[in-house]
């Protein structure tokens, strides 16, 4: 998540429906240009000009799932029609957020202190004073144009309405939604750390979590939880953590899901 600030997540914000229909259109080895070309033949996509569902595709749903040899999209494949639909969509959170760090930071610094402040809502002054300081601070990969700066904070905000943080419709102002991660989507998370190498107390810490508003003791507590599950045990005493994880890898996790094991 880290990485300066770029305008590409302005190619579908949250694109949940359209993410659905391409996850279904995608088969595994296929790459962006086939995913294109295979979207086309759909006709699926026919109000879109050609340019722009290119764009959709290997901007939007490139870049966040067919990254580290489409892992991300091997995953959600397989699930998409099993699994509630809040937990999915928090899955598909994830995944923007990872593959735009303007929107995961946004989320961590803006959204969740005012959360936590009890707030009511946040505005496009909001985070129109957030990509400003970005802007200032030389995160973005180009000094952004007026124009830019005020489409890329109404982004900000709309993006987060798609994902359900912040409530939707055309506003300036938009009301806070009450937001808790799933428990599924802390399990497929903590697989998701666990299998990327990270070791038991290190993932507890990962900033993944701060996505969803949680600090370590939160994300234990969270963890604890959902291994009422069975996917994973936890042992927890004197400050050391260990968790024993029932699926060997992110396939078996997606196998034994689709499966009804969780």
């Amino acid at each position: 998540m880290s990485g300066q600030y770029t305008v590409q997540l302005s190619h579908g914000l949250g694109l949940i429906d359209a993410t659905k229909t391409l996850l279904d259109l995608w088969q595994p080895g296929m790459n962006a240009a086939e995913l294109h070309r295979s979207a086309l033949q759909s006709g699926y996509f026919g109000t879109l000009s050609a340019r722009r569902l290119h764009d959709m595709i290997t901007v939007g749903f490139g870049m966040r799932y067919l990254t580290d040899e489409a892992a991300p999209a091997r995953l959600l494949k397989p699930i998409q029609h099993v699994v509630p639909r809040a937990a999915f969509e928090q899955l598909l959170f994830l995944y923007t957020a990872r593959a735009h760090s303007v929107l995961a930071d946004f989320v961590r610094e803006v959204y969740w202190p005012a959360y936590a402040a009890g707030k009511p809502a946040i505005g496009n002054d909001e985070s129109l004073h957030f990509i400003e300081q970005a802007v200032r601070d030389g995160k973005t990969t180009t000094v952004w144009s007026p124009t830019m700066v005020k489409r890329m904070a109404s982004n900000l905000t709309s993006c987060c309405a798609d994902f359900g943080l912040l409530e939707r419709g055309a506003r300036r102002v938009r009301k806070i939604l009450p937001f808790r991660i799933e428990p599924l989507a802390v399990t497929v998370l903590a697989y998701d750390l666990h299998d990327a190498g990270l070791g038991d107390n290190q993932l507890l810490v990962h900033p993944d979590w701060g996505l969803f508003g949680l600090e370590r003791d939160d994300v234990l507590a969270e963890v604890r939880r959902t291994s009422l599950n069975r996917a994973l045990i936890v042992q927890a005493a004197a400050g050391i953590t260990r968790i024993s994880w029932t699926f060997k890898s992110m396939e078996e996790l997606a196998d034994g899901i689709t499966q009804g094991q969780l």
